[in-house]
């Protein structure tokens, strides 16, 4: 058997996984608690904010290629992408914590050291997972191997989300005895503590296995238009930015909606919890689906059936809290098969322009991809925020009939539509399992 092709370990696939758990401590942080650590611990408003959030991510968005391109050239003995694992785990430990610190800067200064301390997170968080998701298309080559290390890799991550969503609230209160800024920071040091162990143990157990062609010479330029002619890769990256516009959105203004509308602030923590629970145990049908119908149809059928019941969220009454979990754990189980499979066809989209052109740049594919939806997850937030001012959102106090259906709208249609209008884009995709057996194939023979 090729060796890039050879079955993945348990130990491997775990390991690996754990990174994306690290990974997912201040994602997830980050998307479902930072507005509102923003808004109603720290005290900058909605509408600066959302600012930051958006001014960070294009900052983000503009390093992503950068690092892309220089981890395709990075040359180790711990190979190119492992060594952003093991060096970058500790400053992005401590830009974590810095993140969710709040020192009395008066309200300009508050502005700014959110914005800077934001910044830097982001690029600490690009340095060390762009390599992270770009291992994974070079542990192996076959695409149900990446499917089910995919897999692996996502139930860990949900896992670190199920952590953050249901107890950051309660670890927040636990630490800060009534300081909610110092409940954020003790729970955020928590986080990195564990993050740095976990990232550890994914740069001691996985190996790179997938490697350029060896007479391939440096050209960034070749690399970039090759990128941009590869049609799948194109489809792909529209549908992360998509898609992310809408995780951003729901995930930011999640806390808002219970707390304003439902008037249950504690049970945002519940509803998380729940909804990562639905999304982890349909994560294991990404694979065998993927086998039986292929990567593209089972990604257009989550995407319809999810976004439908993301939309009927908004329809549920106050008093109808059991339709709303109801509605959520259907629509997160559609989409959940969709996550891993995401990731499988962006690197089966690198292995395509490999194909095509003789050249393998896959920290390249991955870097944009991710520039992509982190270009997405940007304009989400921004959105929330805007879409809060807009709808007259005054922190801690009732709201006015006007903000209410602001915040429905911001976790129930608007995402909803979103992510249903992902299938349009699928429906042009043209990497199917025949095609992806024949790449196997040829580049097997190339390899050897």
């Amino acid at each position: 058997m090729n060796n890039t092709t050879q079955k993945l370990s348990f130990k491997e696939k775990l390991g690996y996984s754990l990174g994306d758990t690290a990974s997912h401590f201040v994602w997830d942080m980050v998307g479902f608690w930072l507005l509102f650590f923003y808004t109603d611990v720290y005290g900058i408003s909605a509408a600066a904010a959302g600012t930051i959030m958006l001014v960070a991510r294009f900052w983000d968005m503009a390093i992503d290629p950068i690092i892309g391109v220089v981890s395709d050239r990075t040359n180790t003995r711990w190979g190119k992408f492992r060594p952003y694992i093991l060096f970058g785990a500790i400053p992005y430990a401590i830009l974590a914590i810095l993140t969710f610190t709040t020192p009395n800067f008066g309200e300009v200064g508050k502005v700014i050291y959110a914005g800077a301390t934001y910044v830097l997170l982001m690029t600490a968080y690009a340095t060390i997972n762009l390599p992270y998701s770009a291992l994974g298309a070079v542990m192996t080559d076959d695409t149900y191997e990446r499917a089910g290390l995919n897999t692996f890799r996502f139930i860990a991550g949900f896992s670190g989300q199920f952590i953050v969503t249901g107890l950051a609230l309660t670890l927040a209160k636990y630490f800060g005895n009534g300081n909610k800024a110092q409940g954020f920071q003790y729970t955020v040091f928590l986080f990195a503590a564990l993050s740095l162990v976990f990232f550890f143990i994914t740069f001691q157990t996985t190996k790179e296995r997938v490697q350029p062609p060896k007479a391939q010479k440096n050209s960034l330029k070749e690399d970039i238009g090759n990128l941009f002619k590869n049609k799948a890769w194109v489809i792909l990256a529209l549908v992360g930015i998509i898609s992310f516009i809408m995780f951003a959105m729901q995930n930011a203004a999640i806390a808002y909606y219970f707390k304003y509308y439902l008037g249950r602030e504690d049970n945002v923590q519940l509803f998380n919890v729940v909804g990562t629970v639905a999304l982890i145990v349909a994560l294991p049908l990404s694979k065998p689906l993927a086998k039986r119908f292929g990567n593209k149809n089972v990604f257009i059928g989550s995407s319809l059936i999810s976004g439908l019941f993301f939309i009927l969220i908004y329809l549920a009454r106050v008093q109808d809290i059991t339709t709303i979990y109801v509605f959520n754990i259907i629509a997160k189980m559609a989409y959940a098969p969709a996550v891993p499979l995401l990731w499988t066809m962006i690197a089966d989209s690198a292995d395509y322009g490999e194909w095509k052109s003789g050249r393998r740049s896959t920290g390249l594919y991955f870097s944009a991809a991710v520039f992509a939806q982190k270009a997405g997850w940007g304009i989400g937030a921004a959105i929330a925020g805007w879409i809060l001012t807009l709808s007259q959102f005054v922190p801690n106090i009732a709201q006015t009939d006007t903000a209410i259906t602001g915040i429905k709208l911001l976790v129930s249609v608007i995402p909803g539509i979103l992510y249903m209008s992902c299938a349009i884009f699928m429906i042009f995709y043209k990497i199917d399992k025949k095609t992806t057996d024949q790449m196997k194939i040829d580049l097997d023979k190339r390899r050897e």
